[in-house]
């Protein structure tokens, strides 16, 4: 790949604006993919200014219109934003990781993306992650586990059925940030309908909860292959479960 998409620590710098349908055959499109390759390539400076309007314009060669019409791209991607004032120009923001999964899942399901399909995918991606989380795992990791099941038991005591947060906090232990990113979208696009009865109620918790658990545990062992099974198993349970409930009868079928 070729150094100039690169940036100072490896990271391929991705022209999200350059091509595509979100370009759109734009002139400001294409001048937004190149400050977003500039922003990429100095590392994500978050709270810098990376320069002012004139100079950039300079620079790009473009209107002031096309400029601003490019800025307007990256703001709403939370990728930068134009500061006006004395010591202004364009500054780099953090872009919210959830904005971008709620942006996936939202196009998605304008594709037309069945419940088999987002199935499908999840348990590819959570296979992957349980096997590299096994693999990498450290103290800090132990950690993020046994505060995440923590966290799960308190939403459960508060009639919860359980938390998708443990699954996000295991792609995160892969140290792998697309993959943090996909399965958080995959995630989102999950219903957690929690049972009509009780009792039925309280055996999937637990079922969850002994899940995630086990999951865990091969995960803190360094047990790749456990970890990757126990996964799956908790994943078929997933799907089994949304299967009963889409066969559940409709209020009005049970009058």
């Amino acid at each position: 790949m070729p150094d100039n998409v690169r940036n100072e620590s490896g990271v391929v710098a991705l022209p999200a604006y350059v091509s595509g349908q979100n370009a759109g055959g734009k002139l400001a499109g294409s001048v937004a993919g190149r400050l977003q390759m500039m922003i990429a390539a100095r590392g994500f400076p978050v709270g810098e200014v990376i320069g002012t309007e004139p100079g950039l314009m300079s620079e790009l060669g473009v209107s002031r219109a096309v400029f601003r019409e490019a800025v307007r791209l990256l703001e709403q991607d939370e990728v930068a934003r134009m500061r006006r004032g004395p010591g202004g120009g364009l500054v780099v923001t953090a872009p919210r990781a959830s904005s971008v999964a709620r942006a996936a899942a939202l196009h998605l399901q304008f594709l037309g993306a069945g419940a088999d399909d987002i199935f499908e995918a999840r348990t590819a991606l959570e296979l992957q992650t349980a096997d590299l989380a096994a693999q990498r795992i450290d103290e800090k990791g132990i950690g993020m586990l046994s505060a995440a099941l923590e966290a799960e038991a308190e939403l459960q005591d508060e009639g919860g059925l359980g938390s998708s947060h443990i699954h996000l906090v295991i792609a995160e232990l892969t140290g792998n940030p697309a993959l943090r990113l996909f399965v958080d979208v995959m995630a989102r696009l999950t219903p957690g309908v929690p049972p009509t009865d009780p009792a039925a109620g309280a055996a999937r918790q637990a079922d969850v909860r002994n899940a995630h658990e086990r999951i865990a545990d091969a995960i803190v062992a360094g047990d790749s292959s456990l970890a990757r099974h126990r996964m799956l198993r908790h994943l078929e349970g997933i799907g089994s479960y949304l299967q009963e409930i889409e066969r559940r009868p409709a209020p009005h079928e049970l009058t």
